[in-house]
């Protein structure tokens, strides 16, 4: 067996520590352009910048009357069907097939007229959610314009919702803007 040794060009201490200069410096000279280039960041409330926005209150409490009101005619569809079905129970003795059959249908038809009303007003697209959309979008729009400018002024890069389930741990309170955004909207106290 054969062992061949291949020896690189020797390293004296002086390069060593040349060497270790420049990596320092190339560290440092990264760090400070991180520092320099460093996205600045802010934090909304956005709970308490709509608690304060009359305007969001009013709609609430439009949006909940309109809500109990298409709740109330649902249930009393409902309620319909129910006192149906349980006269049926009460007759169904005394009735023939045909009767049956009719008083099904009718019980069947007030059930479906319940759900289709309630899928109308309650659905995805109901109504309910027209109507939010309708009152909500111009407040949440005005908003963000001011969230918009306000980080066009300040060069912030991001914005977050710190009453949000976004994972937030901790945020300073110097950097909320809340106050901020309600004082650009009209609201400031």
């Amino acid at each position: 067996m054969i062992a061949i040794t291949i020896k690189g060009p020797t390293v004296t201490h002086h390069q060593k520590h040349t060497t270790m200069r420049k990596i320092i410096l190339m560290m440092l000279m990264l760090i400070t352009g991180m520092m320099v280039n460093a996205q600045k960041f802010a934090l909304v409330d956005m709970e308490y910048i709509l608690k304060n926005i009359p305007a969001y209150e009013r709609a609430n409490e439009q949006l909940n009357q309109v809500s109990k009101k298409w709740q109330a005619e649902v249930e009393a569809l409902s309620l319909e069907a129910q006192t149906l079905y349980k006269n049926y129970q009460n007759e169904v003795v005394f009735l023939s097939q045909e009767q049956k059959k009719v008083k099904q249908d009718a019980i069947m038809a007030k059930e479906k007229e319940a759900a289709e009303l309630k899928k109308k007003y309650f659905g995805p697209e109901g109504e309910l959610f027209k109507k939010r959309t309708a009152l909500m979008s111009p407040i949440h729009e005005e908003i963000y314009n001011a969230v918009k400018d306000i980080s066009d002024q300040r060069g912030y890069q991001l914005v977050l919702d710190r009453a949000s389930d976004s994972g937030i741990i901790f945020g300073s309170p110097k950097a909320d803007i809340s106050n901020e955004v309600l004082d650009k909207l009209g609201y400031g106290r």
